[in-house]
């Protein structure tokens, strides 16, 4: 199997790392920055060995890297996803399967108006790894693993088939869903991250902080109260598009708590989670927040957009949602 990574921060480091130490499995990136990569790099796990990854072809061009590959898997932010997809469409086979890290990016939707209507598709509800790049392109750090990948697909003839080799390259038990928007409606990230912000700097005066927060380790009950609020509203759009939530958990039972002081008890505790820094940035009088940071430009106009397009269009009422989408668009200029 020939796999090629589309994307080369944290997730893309980790997952060609994993990939690439499978038999008979070959990886590949495509990178804007194909100059600043080893073919072998270090992936540093937590309590084991570091693992080797084991690159072949390394190059910023599609057309040099897309008619050889099984696989495309893009490990990317969302602001790049729809432009990689139409860079790769020209030289995909139509048997290539085409997947992604993450769902809530909108890579589906993308697919659905760019790539052919028969291309196979699959992406994940959650990203597999919480990783870290270290030293771009030699090391990266992988920090947690999840539990269980839930996982979408389509035009994929052999479901169970693909899912068990799913589960078998990426070493974590994976399931399937029913619809694509399971993976693609999320209250992960554009959710999760965004009330957070809201909470942190909906009344900021512009003045320096002394230091970064800590965006984990110092969540607060505000921050789980709004969350908890934001996710009712979540559910009432899955009702109403009729989506199936037997593989989307509630905010609450995802963090095993069952009110906002102990979702906050819980996001405080988790280990993976406690040293990721608040996206902020040093200026000369202390620390702002960082508007331009991905928690910002990624999970407002991408993650959380479609959340309150779908629940325009379906009538849904979401006035938490509304308040934290505005505020967030508005901080970067949108």
């Amino acid at each position: 199997m020939r796999i090629c990574i589309c994307g080369g921060g944290g997730l893309g480091h980790t997952c060609a790392a994993v990939l690439s130490n499978k038999n008979d499995v070959t990886v590949d990136m495509l990178t804007n920055h194909p100059e600043k990569w080893n073919h072998e790099y270090v992936v540093n796990i937590p309590d084991g060995e570091p693992l080797t990854g084991k690159l072949g072809l390394i190059t910023n061009n599609p057309e040099e890297i897309i008619p050889n590959a099984d696989w495309v898997f893009l490990c990317l932010p969302a602001f790049l996803v729809e432009k990689t997809v139409l860079q790769i469409k020209p030289f995909l086979k139509p048997t290539t399967i085409v997947g992604a890290v993450v769902g809530n990016t909108g890579f589906f939707i993308y697919c659905h108006q760019h790539l052919p209507s028969a291309q196979p598709l699959f992406s994940f509800q959650r990203v597999p790894y919480v990783s870290r790049v270290v030293d771009y392109g030699k090391e990266a750090n992988l920090l947690g693993y999840r539990d269980q990948l839930i996982m979408a697909t389509e035009n994929v003839t052999d479901k169970e088939g693909f899912r068990a080799e799913v589960e078998y390259l990426f070493g974590e038990e994976t399931v399937l869903a029913d619809s694509f928007y399971e993976v693609t409606l999320s209250n992960s990230n554009p959710i999760l991250h965004t009330g957070r912000l809201y909470t942190m700097w909906k009344d900021w005066d512009g003045k320096p902080f002394d230091r970064c927060s800590l965006f984990y380790k110092e969540w607060t009950l505000d921050a789980s109260q709004l969350e908890i609020e934001m996710d009712k509203e979540f559910f009432a759009l899955l009702k109403k598009l009729n989506v199936s939530t037997k593989h989307i958990a509630t905010l609450l039972d995802h963090y095993e708590s069952t009110d906002a002081e102990g979702m906050t008890r819980k996001l405080r505790s988790i280990e993976s989670l406690s040293t990721i820094l608040s996206p902020m940035k040093k200026v000369e009088a202390g620390w702002v927040p960082d508007f331009e940071s991905r928690y910002f430009t990624e999970d407002f106009p991408f993650g959380l957009r479609w959340i309150k397009t779908l629940a325009d269009q379906n009538n849904v009422p979401m006035p938490f949602i509304d308040k934290v989408y505005r505020w967030g668009m508005d901080r970067i200029g949108k």
